[in-house]
């Protein structure tokens, strides 16, 4: 299986397989039919509470990793879920944020491919 992350905003491509949001809150100016999803997995984004500590400070990135790691471990059952319902090679984790390094789909996407699926 082929893990990618990519912007919401950018435009879906064929090379996406699985289209998934992963993010709580739906995207500002995105229509639901443009953002062609197969699936919007809001519980696998960070918590209300995780998110509004967080606010994209690159400061609190190592924080953030590890908070929303032990949140992601909490929730196996519907990541492992998510995965068996992707019918294609690739899934492609969608985001809103801004910065495309760190943000909770670059996180989620390492905790699928480090093997901390148990």
């Amino acid at each position: 299986m082929r893990i990618r992350i990519k912007r919401v905003y950018d435009a879906p491509s064929r090379m996406d397989g699985y289209r998934v949001l992963v993010d709580r809150l739906w995207p500002r100016g995105v229509r639901k039919a443009d953002a062609r999803l197969d699936e919007w997995a809001k519980d696998l984004g960070p918590s209300d509470e995780l998110r509004q500590w967080f606010k994209h400070d690159a400061d609190r990135w190592r924080g953030f990793r590890r908070r929303y790691a032990r949140e992601l471990g909490a929730n196996e059952d519907k990541l492992r879920a998510l995965i068996e319902r992707s019918p294609k090679r690739t899934i492609t984790l969608l985001f809103a944020a801004k910065d495309t390094d760190r943000n909770n789909a670059v996180v989620l996407k390492d905790y699928i491919e480090n093997g901390l699926l148990g």
